[in-house]
């Protein structure tokens, strides 16, 4: 490994069949590098689940718009979706241009078991050092946003309005790069820690299971939203009896009293997990809907 500790693996997008198609990056085929090649802050060991990581995606060069995304899968801060949320999510985004970082961020089950703020300095870090190494990785260092599923979207929401904590000691030059994304992405996100319709396994494994109000209610992301949080594009379904809608509503009116600007759909069909939606009536026009949005945002002209 060189000193940023990467596992370099072949990335080409190639074409099958004399189509015009890509055939994308394959999970095994994509570039990991090591968060904290020093190691993270509060690492507990040193198992695969004890060290965050990147997996890279660049779109071909004639196709990318300098616009990047780090992608936080779901998986109630117990383990992380890395398929249908990201994988397929950071595939997805280079079918139209856009660079895909998934977060293998740690917690409660990974390693020697992580709760906060391990996530959030992880999040912290990716956003940091994909802005850090723009130029590196053909990116625009304004127009690098988050994107989460379910408790990745609480750690998006999370990414989007706490991104002054100091959550750990800065270790290089990586850390002198700002934290806050350009623009949120949330799925089915987790946001609320205090209202009835929280979803109480994220909050146990994030904050633990005696934690106090007060840490409660700061890790409700709909109460801190303020003017300086970025842009947000959000979805839900009515059907998602596992994080209700009510958790994307909370923070997308939130967002209009803070005159931050959002975009809400909020789809009749779907349960929770659905990732991009393919098969489903109605809500499959997410993706589509998602990327008009960072168009019409400015993230994605050339």
């Amino acid at each position: 490994m060189t000193g940023h500790s990467r596992a370099i693996i072949g990335c080409c997008c190639l074409l099958t069949f004399a189509s015009v198609l890509p055939t994308f990056c394959t999970a095994a085929e994509a570039p990991i590098e090591l968060l904290w090649p020093g190691g993270a802050p509060g690492a507990k060991g040193t198992a695969a689940g004890d060290i965050p990581k990147l997996t890279i995606y660049l779109p071909e060069k004639d196709k990318a718009t300098g616009a990047a995304i780090v992608i936080c899968p779901g998986g109630g801060y117990g383990h992380l979706a890395m398929d249908h949320e990201g994988h397929q999510i950071a595939q997805w985004l280079n079918s139209f241009g856009v660079a895909g970082f998934i977060l293998q961020y740690r917690h409660r089950n990974s390693g020697a078991g992580y709760g906060h703020p391990a996530p959030l300095q992880d999040a912290q870090r990716a956003v940091r050092t994909v802005r850090s190494r723009a130029k590196e990785w053909g990116v625009q260092p304004d127009r690098i946003g988050i994107l989460g599923f379910s408790a990745g979207g609480h750690l998006t929401s999370t990414a989007v309005t706490h991104f002054n904590d100091k959550v750990y000691k800065a270790q290089d030059e990586i850390d002198k790069a700002s934290a806050r994304p350009d623009f949120g992405v949330l799925v089915y996100p987790v946001i609320s820690f205090t209202e009835p319709f929280t979803h109480v396994g994220s909050r146990r494994n994030l904050l633990g299971k005696s934690a106090s109000k007060e840490l409660m209610e700061k890790f409700s992301n709909e109460k801190q939203v303020t003017p300086q949080t970025p842009p947000c594009f959000l979805i839900h379904t009515w059907q998602d009896t596992g994080v209700p809608a009510e958790n994307s509503v909370y923070f997308y009116l939130a967002m209009r009293r803070a005159k931050v600007p959002a975009e809400l759909h909020l789809f009749a069909k779907g349960p929770h997990g659905f990732g991009l939606g393919k098969h489903i009536e109605g809500t499959a026009a997410w993706p589509s809907l998602c990327q008009n949005w960072m168009k019409v945002s400015g993230f994605l002209g050339k």
